[in-house]
C-alpha cells in the first residue's frame, strides 16, 4: 500500500486558452510537498492532472496503488491554478469523491479551498489546509497516522458534528531551506516536452526564487 497519492486540480486541456498555448509546466508546488513527505519517510506517488482531460482517470490510480491519503495539493507557484476556477473546482470535487469511495483520507490545499473550504468539506474532503501547506501536511499526516488529536494543529479546517472547526493560523514559512528540492522524478517530463514540441517551442521548466510576489501590480500576468 502507498502512504500518500499526491495530485492537484489543474487540467490544462480543460482550460482551452492555455491548452492552445502548448506550454504546460509541471506542478512545482505539489512536487515540493511530495518531496518533504518523502524525506520524512512516507511513500509517495503523483497523479499529475496537467495533461489529462478527466478527473475520473484518478480512480484507476487509486485502485492500483491503494493510498492511505489522497492529497490534492495545488501548485501555488503557477498563477494558472487560479483560472477556470469553477471547472477546476468541479474536477477537484470529483477526485475527492473518488478518493472517499476508496476509503482514502482526503486532504486538500489550494487558494480556492482556502477561500471556500465549506464547499470542499461538503464535497467530502476530510481536511483543508489553509494557506501554505507543507509543514501543516507533515504534522497532519503524522498525527493521523498515529491516531493523535488534531485540535491543536495550526492551519487546518475540518467538519465535526456539522460544525466547521478552524484552528489557529499557521505562521508563514520563513526559512525556505527547510524544504528539500522538488521530486522531479515523479513527473513524466517527456510528456511535457512532447506538448511543447507541437508548436516548436523551446522546452523550459519553471522555478521559484521567492515565496510571495515582491511587486504591487494591479493586474497579474
Amino acid at each position: 500500500m502507498l502512504d500518500i497519492l499526491f495530485s492537484h486540480s489543474y487540467y490544462y486541456p480543460l482550460d482551452k486558452k492555455q491548452w492552445a498555448n502548448k506550454t504546460p509546466y509541471p506542478p512545482l508546488g505539489t512536487l515540493y510537498a511530495a518531496s518533504l513527505m518523502r524525506e520524512n519517510g512516507y511513500s509517495v506517488s503523483l497523479f499529475d492532472t496537467n495533461l489529462r482531460t478527466s478527473a475520473a482517470e484518478i480512480e484507476t490510480e487509486i485502485q492500483q496503488k491503494k493510498p492511505t491519503f489522497l492529497v490534492i495539493y495545488d501548485d501555488g507557484f503557477n498563477y494558472l491554478t487560479k483560472m477556470c476556477l469553477t471547472t477546476m473546482r468541479e474536477a477537484a470535487f470529483k477526485m475527492v469523491s473518488i478518493g472517499k469511495k476508496h476509503n482514502c483520507t482526503v486532504i486538500v490545499n489550494s487558494s480556492d479551498s482556502t477561500d471556500h473550504y465549506q464547499k470542499y468539506l461538503e464535497a467530502g474532503a476530510d481536511y483543508i489546509m489553509l494557506g501554505e501547506g507543507e509543514l501543516t501536511l507533515k504534522e497532519l499526516v503524522f498525527k493521523l497516522k498515529n491516531k493523535e488529536s488534531v485540535t491543536n494543529l495550526k492551519g487546518i479546517v475540518y467538519k465535526k458534528d456539522e460544525e466547521y472547526i478552524t484552528t489557529l493560523k499557521r505562521e508563514v514559512l520563513k526559512d525556505l531551506d527547510e524544504l528539500p528540492m522538488p521530486s522531479w522524478d515523479l513527473v513524466d517530463i517527456d510528456a511535457y516536452k512532447k506538448v511543447w514540441a507541437e508548436r516548436s517551442r523551446k522546452f523550459t521548466l519553471n522555478m521559484a526564487t521567492t515565496r510571495g510576489c515582491p511587486y504591487k501590480c494591479n493586474l497579474c500576468a
